[in-house]
């Protein structure tokens, strides 16, 4: 029996083109707005896919993008905070983050899914830390986006 925890999963719907959204993941200029303090990507499988923080706590995410369909999907790896650092940021690191974009009624659906979590009460924290996270992240992601477009 697999007792690892869920995936994290979250969604948001932006009423915005889907290529502006795309940018949003793929671009650190668009990045440094909503998610991280600093990033280095390179949209492409076997691209860097490495964020910064200063606050609250400083720590550096070196990921790597694994899978990219333009417009639809990315996925990357991810190291979490020093906190989680042991549990999470081996060679590969542990956990990877999957993004997806796909059309609804009320306009792109923003679908986040972070796997990889193992078992035991350290993954429970590190899978807890990371939800509200992504959660604040993914709203500041529409806000961000939102503004851009509107003003």
């Amino acid at each position: 029996m697999d007792d690892t925890l869920d995936p994290i999963l979250i969604q948001v719907t932006v009423p915005l083109p889907i290529p502006m959204i795309f940018a949003g993941f793929t671009e650190a200029a668009q990045i440094v707005g909503w998610l991280a303090d600093t990033a280095e990507v390179e949209a492409r499988a076997g691209g860097p896919y490495v964020l910064g923080w200063k606050e609250p706590v400083a720590f550096e995410s070196r990921g790597v993008v694994t899978a990219l369909a333009p417009d639809v999907d990315l996925r990357f790896t991810w190291q979490g905070p020093p906190e989680f650092a042991a549990l999470m940021n081996g060679s590969p690191p542990a956990t990877e983050v999957y993004v997806r974009l796909q059309e609804s009624p009320e306009g792109i659906d923003i679908t986040l899914e972070h796997l990889g979590w193992g078992s035991g009460k350290e993954w429970e924290d590190a899978r807890s830390w990371h939800f509200h996270f992504w959660d604040d992240r993914l709203h500041r992601l529409k806000e961000f986006l939102l503004k851009a477009a509107y003003g």
